[in-house]
């Protein structure tokens, strides 16, 4: 009973909604998830929840590196694409490499990772990166809640500073 009162309290929290990338031998890997959070300022941490059964997890744990791509709120599509099993993710959502990680096209923000840490959470592995390149846009986040995408109006309409000057504006 406690896990349907869970997931109705949470559905109720509006999240980003990113898509967590990776590449290796076998070519780029990605999933959307909504477990995006900044940790630190300084250094510049963030964190990302992927289930234990994700092949993407396994690939970023080998690889030790991730590329976080904040979609923008008119890419629930590709937020769709990369949250289905068997999807050809990469073949419907325009990218290139940055980093050496795939980079998707049209983000309203951008992160390079190495993985710093991981943490043990339940049925999820929390990952821990230390960004080391970060970008964003003026074009509105994608968010989830209750079970649906969207954006919050006033992101809608208001332009955005770029990340990087609040991280340049704090280091200094």
């Amino acid at each position: 009973m406690l896990d349907q009162q869970f997931r109705d309290l949470m559905a109720g929290v509006c999240a980003p909604v990113a898509v967590i990338t990776t590449a290796d031998d076998d070519g780029p890997h990605g999933a959307t998830v909504s477990s995006l959070a900044s940790l630190s300022l300084r250094p510049a941490l963030l964190s990302i929840a992927l289930d234990y059964r994700s092949a993407l997890l396994e690939r970023i744990l080998a690889t030790g590196r991730f590329g976080v791509n904040v979609l923008n709120s008119m890419q629930s599509d590709v937020a769709t694409t990369f949250a289905t099993r068997d999807a050809d993710r990469f073949g419907s959502a325009p990218w290139s490499a940055s980093n050496a990680l795939p980079r998707l096209d049209d983000v309203a923000g951008w992160a390079a990772c190495e993985l710093a840490q991981t943490v043990e959470a339940g049925d999820h592995l929390l990952l821990i990166g230390a960004v080391t390149t970060a970008a964003s846009t003026p074009r509105a986040p994608l968010v989830y809640a209750h079970r649906t995408f969207g954006t919050h109006s006033n992101f809608a309409t208001r332009t955005r500073p770029a990340i990087i000057d609040y991280i340049s504006a704090c280091a200094s």
